[in-house]
């Protein structure tokens, strides 16, 4: 199994902001909207080197959406940006109509997202974004697992035609995915290549895998982990080709099991090659308040919670 290092943890959000900065020197037609939240969305070195092409909403997200559904008239790149919460359940009238049904070319960008927002509790921590957004027709939903894979996300996004939501997050966590790589939309990542049991991770939680990774493996468990950074449209091929070898799955993101990327791999199994599958994720409930450590332990996302699962999985295939 190949062992994932890291010299640095940083926060997901400003793996954005970073790649925001990029394309504001690489392509004149994004543009920048914000609903009052520029530092926490890290958008600075972009205003700073192209005020006009950002727009403040204040607080005002339906009217965010609005005004970059109309950006894209002229043929410009709007990145709607804003925390989770409010990127979605807010304003998902705006964004069925205006975006998705309308196909409209306008980049959702989300901060804050799942539980590990932390101490601001449940009324701004989201986990039901994943599911509202991947019902939407043409929407394509992307939830990259670390600074790197984020930057490389917001610049792709960029040159892709047609609404995209991006989550990203706000804890500083490990930093182990190549900082020049290409992001490929569509195409799940093998991280490590086993034979016992599949682990298809998002988010912050593939890092917890690549954990559970190695502490199966002192085991003698041989796990096979893919980080699906894009949950729509799903990468249904690595998803079968995995199971096919290992024959049991687990899922794990931080979100609520209804709705979201464990769903979208039960729906593949359900329709090509049943298998046992387990789900990490949050037991459709709401947050809390508390930091981002005591909350994955909780509410059940740390890689000993894979581990279970993994062990669960693997004595459901063999029963």
């Amino acid at each position: 199994m190949k062992k994932y290092t890291f010299t640095e943890k940083k926060d997901t959000r400003s793996g954005f902001g970073a790649g925001m900065h990029v394309l504001g020197q690489q392509n004149p037609n994004v543009v920048a909207l914000c609903a009052d939240l520029v530092g926490s969305l890290k958008l600075e070195p972009f205003i700073k080197e192209n005020p006009e092409r950002f727009v403040q909403c204040g607080i005002s997200e339906a009217n965010m959406i609005g005004i970059s559904a109309g950006l894209t008239i002229g043929g410009k790149i709007p990145f709607a940006t804003t925390f989770a919460n409010f990127a979605t359940g807010r304003v998902y009238d705006q964004i069925r109509q205006s975006v998705a049904y309308s196909g409209k070319n306008v980049k959702i960008c989300a901060s804050h997202a799942g539980l590990t927002l932390g101490e601001d509790g449940a009324t701004h921590q989201i986990l039901e974004d994943i599911g509202m957004m991947k019902m939407l027709p043409g929407m394509t939903v992307i939830n990259p697992c670390d600074y790197n894979q984020t930057k490389a996300a917001t610049i792709a996004i960029a040159e892709y035609d047609g609404p995209v939501y991006l989550r990203f997050g706000r804890p500083v966590i490990p930093v182990f995915t190549d900082a020049d790589q290409k992001f490929e939309i569509g195409k799940a990542w093998m991280v490590n290549e086993g034979t016992d049991v599949s682990i298809f991770a998002t988010g912050h939680m593939v890092w917890e895998a690549i954990q559970a990774g190695e502490l199966l493996e002192a085991e003698g468990i041989n796990a096979e982990i893919i980080n699906i950074h894009t949950i729509k449209p799903l990468d249904e091929e690595a998803v079968l080709k995995s199971v096919e070898k290992t024959g049991c799955v687990v899922t794990a993101e931080e979100h609520n099991r209804i709705g979201g990327l464990g769903d979208s791999v039960a729906q593949v199994l359900v329709k090509n090659k049943l298998a046992p599958q387990e789900y990490v994720a949050v037991d459709d409930s709401f947050g809390e308040s508390g930091t981002p450590t005591q909350l994955l332990e909780k509410y059940g996302l740390t890689a000993k919670h894979i581990v279970e699962a993994a062990k669960r999985a693997i004595a459901r295939k063999q029963a």
